[in-house]
């Protein structure tokens, strides 16, 4: 026990500690904000997309949509691609927003969260349209043929302006915190226009962007210009180390060493999820979601953490709950199995993480890191080995188990076997820990009652 509570203590030390520091950073909680100002409106496109796909899984219903729905698919489906279609846009404008929102209320500066938001929006635009230069001048590209639709600079897609998509995510996100720095700069640097106090604040807060806004437009359009002389875009500078992150992320070997921080972060009291998962990786899953939706088969995307890997939360603890509620001996564990039961079967176990406990547990730490990652292992290679379809659309993350597999996969009936298999391998890893840890809370009862 003394040795588990060693390795705990330099595994917080070395690598616990810097991640939580990394995760009070401003612009990861700026991100964190936009994943989860997104996901509202990624479920509810999502579910018109499920709604779009149902005749593919029961091809019964087929006849009938082609002579309904399908007629006006071009109409609801405006619901999905105003959402998965715009992604980016989604995530510079809030990034904007809340980054300049903490430096107003942290260093105490005269910005304007609204003002960083449309200044994020406005160095983002300003990116999209691609240009090339030939004979010496810069010329918006025109391109029309079986590859790609590009108009004015605008490349068109299914789902509207192409780099408005999840593609352009981490476009949006470096422009937002481009953008939101110069206006930080603007406004230390006292380079606004100060309005009397009589002016009302709406107003004065316009004039107050007139300047950083002539400062975003000059540094963007210079910045890209210099890359377009050079035969490139800011979009391609910055997809570049982006998509070896997105590779390495949906590599098996990748997802294990995921879910190996998540558990360690979780297993010191700091919620691993929220910090990897909605932090660091969420756009990289919308990408992974939007690119499954166009035919893609990456494992990695949309809501697999909730719908395979962590069935009952963090640890994929559903069957322990189970386990602790009917069958646990101890009655510590019988009763917390009973308070924790009904979250459990909507992935909120924090009744179990702090009660059980399992933080700061080296008995139970065993388990709890090796269950989500055999259950990611086999969630990556049921989709790899396409025994099920990958995850198409957004579920929220508390649907109970085999629901939230077999929606956001589009209706595959072998999602659900592959969710349900997973949380009976994930208890069969628990079972020997949980038994022995039983066994253990039983005699410490039994000696408190002799004592008493």
């Amino acid at each position: 026990m003394e040795s588990g509570n060693k390795a705990l203590d330099t595994l917080e030390k070395y690598v616990l500690g810097p991640m939580s520091k990394v995760a009070q950073w401003r612009i990861v909680r700026s991100v964190m904000a936009a994943g989860v100002a997104s996901i509202p409106f990624i479920i509810v496109g999502s579910m018109f997309l499920v709604f779009n796909v149902l005749p593919e899984t029961f091809t019964f219903l087929e006849g009938f949509f082609n002579n309904t729905f399908f007629r006006v698919s071009d109409l609801y489906m405006l619901a999905n691609k105003t959402t998965m279609g715009l992604l980016a846009l989604y995530f510079g404008i809030v990034v904007g927003y809340e980054y300049t929102r903490i430096y107003a209320e942290e260093d105490e500066l005269n910005m304007s969260p609204v003002n960083g938001a449309l200044l994020a929006m406005f160095a983002l635009f300003m990116t999209v349209p691609q240009l090339v230069f030939s004979n010496g001048e810069m010329s918006l590209v025109n391109q029309n043929n079986e590859d790609s639709t590009i108009i004015y600079g605008w490349e068109m897609v299914e789902d509207g302006i192409s780099r408005l998509g999840s593609s352009g995510i981490f476009s949006a996100i470096i422009m937002a915190i481009l953008a939101v720095q110069l206006y930080r700069f603007c406004v230390k640097k006292n380079l606004v226009i100060k309005m009397p106090e009589a002016v009302p604040s709406g107003v004065a807060n316009a004039f107050t962007a007139l300047i950083p806004a002539f400062v975003v437009a000059i540094s963007v359009l210079l910045i890209n210009g210099i890359l377009i002389a050079l035969g490139t875009d800011i979009f391609q500078l910055i997809a570049m180390p982006f998509g070896f992150v997105v590779n390495l992320t949906n590599s098996w070997g990748g997802i294990l060493i995921i879910y190996f921080l998540v558990h360690a972060l979780w297993l010191v009291g700091i919620h691993g999820s929220n910090i990897i998962i909605q932090g660091f990786l969420f756009p990289i899953l919308m990408s992974n979601l939007q690119s499954n939706i166009g035919g893609a088969n990456i494992p990695f995307a949309g809501e697999l953490n909730n719908a395979f890997i962590i069935t009952g939360g963090a640890g994929a603890t559903l069957g322990l709950v189970i386990y602790l509620a009917f069958i646990a001996k101890s009655k510590q564990l019988k009763v917390l199995g009973k308070a924790a039961i009904v979250p459990g079967f909507f992935n909120i176990n924090e009744p179990l993480v702090f009660g059980l406990p399992i933080v700061y547990n080296p008995f139970l730490a065993i388990p709890f890191f090796v269950a989500p990652m055999v259950t990611a292992s086999v969630a990556y290679w049921a989709v790899e080995l396409e025994f099920m379809q990958p995850v198409i659309a957004m579920m929220p993350w508390p649907t109970p188990i085999g629901a939230g597999a077999f929606i956001s996969t589009g209706g595959d009936y072998m999602a659900i076997l592959v969710a349900i298999l997973c949380a009976v391998i994930a208890f069969l890893i628990w079972f020997p820990f949980i038994k022995m840890y039983d066994k253990r809370l039983i005699a410490q009862e039994q000696e408190e009652e002799s004592a008493a």
